[in-house]
Protein backbone atom coordinates (compact mmCIF):
# COMPACT_ATOMS: atom_id res chain seq x y z
CA UNK A 1 0.00 0.00 0.00
CA UNK A 2 1.57 3.70 -0.83
CA UNK A 3 0.23 6.90 0.01
CA UNK A 4 0.92 9.90 -2.04
CA UNK A 5 0.02 13.35 -0.68
CA UNK A 6 0.06 16.45 -2.79
CA UNK A 7 -0.91 20.25 -2.28
CA UNK A 8 0.93 21.80 0.18
CA UNK A 9 3.01 24.96 -0.06
CA UNK A 10 2.60 28.33 1.16
CA UNK A 11 0.07 30.74 1.69
CA UNK A 12 -0.56 33.79 3.29
CA UNK A 13 -3.09 33.58 6.26
CA UNK A 14 -7.04 33.79 5.56
CA UNK A 15 -5.54 31.52 2.12
CA UNK A 16 -7.04 27.93 0.93
CA UNK A 17 -5.31 25.01 0.18
CA UNK A 18 -6.76 21.80 -1.02
CA UNK A 19 -4.54 18.35 0.06
CA UNK A 20 -5.06 15.23 -2.37
CA UNK A 21 -3.41 11.91 -0.82
CA UNK A 22 -3.65 9.19 -3.62
CA UNK A 23 -3.51 5.64 -2.42
CA UNK A 24 -2.37 2.53 -4.81
CA UNK A 25 -2.47 -1.44 -3.53
CA UNK A 26 -5.56 -3.44 -1.49
CA UNK A 27 -7.49 -0.04 -1.49
CA UNK A 28 -10.36 -3.03 -0.87
CA UNK A 29 -9.33 -3.12 2.33
CA UNK A 30 -9.20 0.11 3.65
CA UNK A 31 -11.43 1.19 6.37
CA UNK A 32 -10.69 4.60 7.03
CA UNK A 33 -8.81 7.59 6.17
CA UNK A 34 -7.41 10.85 7.53
CA UNK A 35 -5.34 13.98 7.93
CA UNK A 36 -2.73 14.48 10.87
CA UNK A 37 -0.65 17.08 11.31
CA UNK A 38 3.04 17.70 13.06
CA UNK A 39 4.53 21.31 13.99
CA UNK A 40 7.96 21.57 15.17
CA UNK A 41 8.15 20.74 18.33
CA UNK A 42 4.42 19.27 18.74
CA UNK A 43 3.80 15.63 18.65
CA UNK A 44 1.20 14.77 15.46
CA UNK A 45 -2.49 15.01 15.58
CA UNK A 46 -5.16 14.26 13.39
CA UNK A 47 -6.81 17.05 12.27
CA UNK A 48 -9.64 15.27 9.97
CA UNK A 49 -10.85 11.58 9.51
CA UNK A 50 -13.87 9.70 6.73
CA UNK A 51 -14.74 6.13 6.91
CA UNK A 52 -14.50 4.82 3.63
CA UNK A 53 -18.00 3.31 2.94
CA UNK A 54 -20.06 5.55 5.11
CA UNK A 55 -18.69 8.66 4.70
CA UNK A 56 -18.92 9.66 8.54
CA UNK A 57 -16.49 12.48 9.36
CA UNK A 58 -14.47 13.51 12.09
CA UNK A 59 -13.08 17.43 11.79
CA UNK A 60 -10.87 18.32 14.64
CA UNK A 61 -12.11 21.23 17.12
CA UNK A 62 -8.91 23.47 16.16
CA UNK A 63 -10.16 23.25 12.44
CA UNK A 64 -13.86 23.20 12.93
CA UNK A 65 -15.35 25.42 10.41
CA UNK A 66 -12.49 25.76 8.41
CA UNK A 67 -11.73 22.46 6.98
CA UNK A 68 -13.22 19.80 5.02
CA UNK A 69 -12.59 16.29 4.16
CA UNK A 70 -13.92 14.29 1.53
CA UNK A 71 -13.41 10.98 -0.55
CA UNK A 72 -13.10 9.30 -3.62
CA UNK A 73 -13.57 6.35 -3.67
CA UNK A 74 -13.25 5.68 -7.69
CA UNK A 75 -10.52 7.72 -7.75
CA UNK A 76 -8.44 6.00 -4.41
CA UNK A 77 -7.99 9.46 -3.42
CA UNK A 78 -9.00 11.77 -0.18
CA UNK A 79 -9.11 15.46 0.14
CA UNK A 80 -8.55 18.15 2.79
CA UNK A 81 -9.56 21.37 1.76
CA UNK A 82 -8.24 24.15 4.17
CA UNK A 83 -9.71 27.56 4.38
CA UNK A 84 -9.64 30.93 5.90
CA UNK A 85 -5.67 29.31 7.04
CA UNK A 86 -4.02 30.80 9.84
CA UNK A 87 -0.27 30.53 10.84
CA UNK A 88 -0.63 28.19 13.87
CA UNK A 89 -2.38 25.96 10.77
CA UNK A 90 1.47 25.55 9.45
CA UNK A 91 3.12 21.76 9.69
CA UNK A 92 3.85 19.15 8.12
CA UNK A 93 0.35 17.12 7.06
CA UNK A 94 0.38 13.52 6.61
CA UNK A 95 -2.19 11.38 4.93
CA UNK A 96 -3.17 8.11 6.87
CA UNK A 97 -5.41 4.76 5.76
CA UNK A 98 -6.16 2.44 8.21
CA UNK A 99 -6.81 -0.55 6.88
CA UNK A 100 -7.11 -4.65 7.66
CA UNK A 101 -4.69 -7.04 6.84
CA UNK A 102 -4.88 -10.63 7.91
CA UNK A 103 -7.74 -10.00 10.41
CA UNK A 104 -5.70 -6.97 11.96
CA UNK A 105 -5.80 -2.84 11.49
CA UNK A 106 -2.51 -1.31 9.81
CA UNK A 107 -1.79 1.79 9.13
CA UNK A 108 -0.29 3.19 6.57
CA UNK A 109 1.20 6.90 5.84
CA UNK A 110 2.09 9.11 3.70
CA UNK A 111 5.13 11.07 3.43
CA UNK A 112 4.07 14.18 4.23
CA UNK A 113 3.44 17.92 2.76
CA UNK A 114 4.57 21.22 4.25
CA UNK A 115 2.15 23.42 4.77
CA UNK A 116 3.11 27.14 5.48
CA UNK A 117 0.78 29.90 6.65
CA UNK A 118 2.37 33.17 6.75
CA UNK A 119 0.80 36.23 8.94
Amino acid sequence: VQLVESGGGWVQAGGSLRLSCVVSGSTFSINAMGWYRQAPGKQRELVAGITKVAGSTYIADSVKGRFTISRDNAKNTWYLQMNSLKPEDTAVYYCNTDLTQAGLPVDYWGQGTQVTVSS
